[in-house]
């Protein structure tokens, strides 16, 4: 088994051993959202691929400080520099104040990662709380004379900086293709060049949010904020900084820049992106009607959306694809994903329910190497770059195995007590602690349910066909089936 945790790093675009800076200790930065809408299926995926990141570490020993930011400020429309807050714009047009718009979006995106069981980070900074820092790294690029100010705005110098570094290392875009696919936009005058970019605004008289500065009254800029509030709570080198791949540039790419600028140092060791998401082949946009909103996912309410699919089967759903490719949504693949995953969950109840006995199995060393085989494979494949699409595949290995215990074609006495342990740990493990799919049954229902399995045993040892039909329907209704075993009657969960 490979024992090494290799991670694709965008920055060098090789797949690496992951050497944490100060072991057993490691930093990830991950940018979170702008919080002046409802989070949306591309959060979700990002989130989501982070949090098993985050899982996965923690798992190995290691002690993970997560940081994931707010952006409640600084996010012009457009992502330019010029133009509307995205959150300003949102106040007006509610007629609120924007930290209502901030509180009420942060509240729901919260919702929505408690919903998927995404863990919390660990700190959770908001750009509006670090505009001190901000001021103070603008100071040091002016010092420094990465940045030049005008008109009480302040700008990092593209041209110059490159002159020194390479602008375009993690994106792999050259300054020159840059420049000539570049044109003057209108309020870019003050720019030396077109590719220069703020690091803090000059609040004009109709922007809401402003603060006082050496220049003036303004704003930062929203490439700046993840520069400081990832540095501050991880220091001037961390080890993981992920986000979306639409991030990548200019977004990334400005970030370090700012932070080579200001102190000298690449900022980050491994850069980790997710891929995009697409509906039915195409691109997901609001713009060709065929985004929907996580909410809407789950109880099914959206015009492409066949039915709901519970939070689990996303999550299963989502995590079929490795985080890097392309993620399809479409109602057969969510079916499919709805049967996959009701299995395993399926496989997490029995194995919680067994217990080794010791019986009269003579050792079967055929079916202890395939769950060693399956064992190592779960590691090997989240080695891999997290790859959650082939832990998958070696759970199903596990599981069936699982069943077999169960329907008593395995004997507990052919794996032996050690292997059987491994065996439920392992697939335990990598269900719940590092891939977090739970069980989704409410636990307050098992007593009523194991009462009506009762009922149902004793209705068909009498032979009392119609009693037995009823308490069958009224757990598909449910989504429930009983299951008739060699070992007895069970329930589980429809797939």
């Amino acid at each position: 088994m490979d024992k090494e945790l290799k991670i694709q790093n965008s920055l060098t675009r090789q797949k690496e051993i992951f050497k944490p800076i100060n072991p057993p200790f490691v930093g990830m930065y991950v940018c979170g959202p702008t919080v002046y809408s409802d989070a949306h299926m591309g959060n979700v995926r990002t989130f989501m691929s982070f949090d098993v990141v985050n899982r996965y570490l923690r798992h190995l020993g290691y002690k993970v400080r997560y940081v994931r930011n707010i952006t409640d400020v600084g996010h012009l429309v457009d992502d330019a520099d010029d133009g509307e807050d995205k959150i300003g714009k949102k106040a007006k047009l509610e007629n609120l104040e924007p930290m209502e718009i901030v509180q009420k979006y942060a509240n729901g995106f919260h919702e929505v990662m408690h919903l998927f069981n995404i863990l919390p980070p660990d700190i959770e900074p908001t750009a509006t709380g670090h505009i001190v820092e901000q001021i103070e790294i603008n100071k040091t690029l002016l010092e420094k004379g990465w940045a030049y100010e005008v008109n009480g705005s302040i700008y990092f110098d593209v041209t110059k900086y490159n002159e020194a570094h390479e602008y375009g290392i993690l994106s792999g875009r050259k300054i020159e293709d840059l420049l000539s696919n570049t044109r003057t936009l209108d309020g870019q005058d003050d720019k030396k060049n077109p590719l220069d970019f703020a690091t803090w605004k000059k609040a004009s008289d109709d922007h809401i949010m402003r603060w006082p500065s050496p220049w003036g009254e303004g704003f930062p800029g929203w490439h700046l904020e993840c520069t400081v509030m990832s540095t501050k709570y991880l220091g001037e080198t961390f080890d993981i900084h992920g986000g979306g791949m639409d991030l990548k540039f200019p977004h990334h790419e400005c970030e370090i820049a700012q932070s080579v600028g200001a102190t000298g140092k690449s900022p980050v060791n491994y850069w980790i992106h997710t891929n995009m998401l697409t509906v039915n082949g195409q691109k997901m946009s609001k713009s060709l009607g065929n985004s929907f909103l996580p909410t809407q996912l789950v109880t099914g309410n959206h015009e492409m959306l066949e039915q709901g699919y519970s939070p689990m089967t996303v999550r299963f759903f989502m995590m079929q694809t490795h985080y890097s490719s392309t993620l399809d949504f479409s109602n057969e693949a969510l079916k499919a994903a709805q049967k996959g995953y009701r299995r395993l969950a399926n496989g997490l109840k029995t194995i919680r329910s067994l217990e080794f006995k010791t019986d009269d199995g003579k050792k079967n060393e055929k079916a202890i190497s395939q769950i060693e085989q399956a064992c190592d494979a779960c590691y090997k494949s989240m080695n891999d770059d997290f790859n959650t699409a082939k832990t998958i595949a070696a759970l199903f290995e596990l599981l069936k195995k699982i069943n077999s215990l169960h329907t008593g074609q395995l004997k507990f006495g052919e794996l032996g007590q050690d292997v059987f342990e491994k065996l439920a740990k392992t697939y335990q493990d990598f269900m719940v602690e590092i891939l977090g799919l739970e069980e989704e049954a409410p636990t307050d229902l098992d007593p009523i349910i194991n009462s009506l399995l009762q009922v149902y045993k004793k209705a068909k040892a009498e032979k009392n066909y119609e009693q037995v039909d009823e308490i069958r329907a009224i757990l598909k209704s449910n989504k429930l089936i009983i299951k008739d075993l060699k070992t007895g009657a069970d329930w589980g969960y429809e797939e």
